[in-house]
């Protein structure tokens, strides 16, 4: 991947975090982002910094196994979700993860969101099941996801 390349990423990252924020989707230091930059690497957002206040020199360079390449600061102490999700799905390229106040509501009283409220939401997602709850930054959270990958590739019959 070139610099420029490599940069326009680190850029996207900050302006998603900044519309996060804005939006009032993470609060705190809460939430992350990652994104492949190529076949043994990966940029991620930093530990405990907010979401609405990166700049793209903060960004973590980590490999797939998690080992820091590159940067100042730590990534994110939900990677091994985030890298869970690249090793099942090797056609997703970006992972974004917030905590949007209603949805957060929603899986906190453990009512998924498979009724069709609203017809966008259920042609654009479908159904969104919730996870079973695993403390953050624990080896049972990628299990979570992985999980629910599992559950989401049977129902849309992905191929991958």
């Amino acid at each position: 991947m070139s610099t420029r390349a490599e940069e326009q990423i680190r850029a996207d990252i900050v302006e998603a975090g900044r519309r996060l924020y804005a939006r009032g989707l993470v609060a705190s230091n809460d939430g992350n982002i990652t994104a492949r930059l190529d076949d043994q690497r990966l940029i991620a957002t930093p530990k405990s910094v907010s979401k609405g206040f990166m700049s793209p020199d903060m960004m973590v360079v980590v490999d797939y196994n998690g080992k820091k390449i590159s940067g100042d600061r730590d990534a994110s102490s939900e990677l091994p979700m985030h890298l869970e999700i690249y090793r099942s799905r090797p056609d997703i390229n970006a992972v974004v993860h917030a905590h949007p106040p209603t949805a957060t509501g929603f899986a906190v009283a453990g009512i998924p969101l498979t009724r069709a409220v609203l017809a966008e939401v259920v042609t654009t997602l479908g159904s969104v099941p919730i996870a079973e709850y695993a403390t953050p930054s624990t080896k049972e959270l990628p299990e979570a996801v992985r999980t629910m990958i599992d559950h989401l590739r049977r129902t849309l019959c992905l191929t991958q």
